[in-house]
């Protein structure tokens, strides 16, 4: 009866140290799971936030150049010719089509998306009225420069400035996303502790309990 009875004693605790066993395992993997997302998010914050806000800012660099060789064909005779004024545009526009086919490849979110497609739009239409103010030159030139140009390269960095702006916005809700999983992982480190102290006390119990069955084993002899 006394050996049937610490049979199942024992199987209470061995199955009872098995669920331990398995929420521990639980815990861990729940916990690699949140430290990988949290990498995931800093590896996010640099290819997909930091790395594209600065290329956005040579986009507005080389919109600036583009401006400044208009000014030179139009406004200062000579100093740059029209030929010469479309091979330099040519070059500006190619970086900023490599910038904006590298943005494309970036994790975007539904807003950016829109965001850039407005802006090629505007890219689009920008270079169709420079190179016919280039092909004009001249007065010609100058008059559409000061109607339709320079409402062009506006209307452009509007749209670019808007698309530079979005960046901080989504890369505080990134951030706000690490803190969610570390927090997590707190979490499961404050269970592992308690599990620890939950196995501890077990094992104190267990020890007890062996004690006591000794000494009243021994008694029950010496009787």
């Amino acid at each position: 009866m006394k050996f049937a009875f610490s049979l199942k004693n024992k199987l209470k605790i061995a199955f009872l140290l098995f669920c331990i066993m398995c929420c521990t395992l639980l815990i861990r993997f729940l916990e690699d799971k949140s430290v990988e997302k949290i990498n995931e998010s800093f590896i996010s914050m640099y290819n997909d936030r930091l790395v594209p806000a600065t290329d956005l800012y040579f986009i507005a660099e080389n919109l600036y150049y583009k401006n400044e060789i208009l000014q030179e064909i139009l406004f200062r005779d000579g100093t740059v010719q029209p030929s010469t004024g479309i091979v330099k545009m040519n070059k500006h526009n190619r970086k900023i089509d490599s910038i904006v086919n590298k943005y494309e490849h970036t994790l975007l979110v539904k807003q950016e998306k829109s965001f850039l497609n407005d802006l090629k739009k505007a890219l689009t239409v920008q270079q169709g009225v420079e190179a016919k103010i280039i092909n004009m030159a001249g007065a010609e030139g100058r008059i559409i420069y000061k109607s339709t140009g320079k409402n062009a390269i506006d209307e452009t960095l509007t749209k670019l400035s808007a698309l530079i702006k979005i960046q901080s916005k989504v890369g505080n809700d990134l951030i706000k996303g690490s803190k969610i999983f570390v927090s997590g992982t707190k979490v499961y480190s404050t269970l592992q502790v308690i599990l620890a102290i939950v196995i501890g006390i077990m094992i104190v119990a267990i020890v007890s309990a062996s004690n006591a069955v000794k000494i009243q084993s021994e008694k029950f002899n010496l009787n």
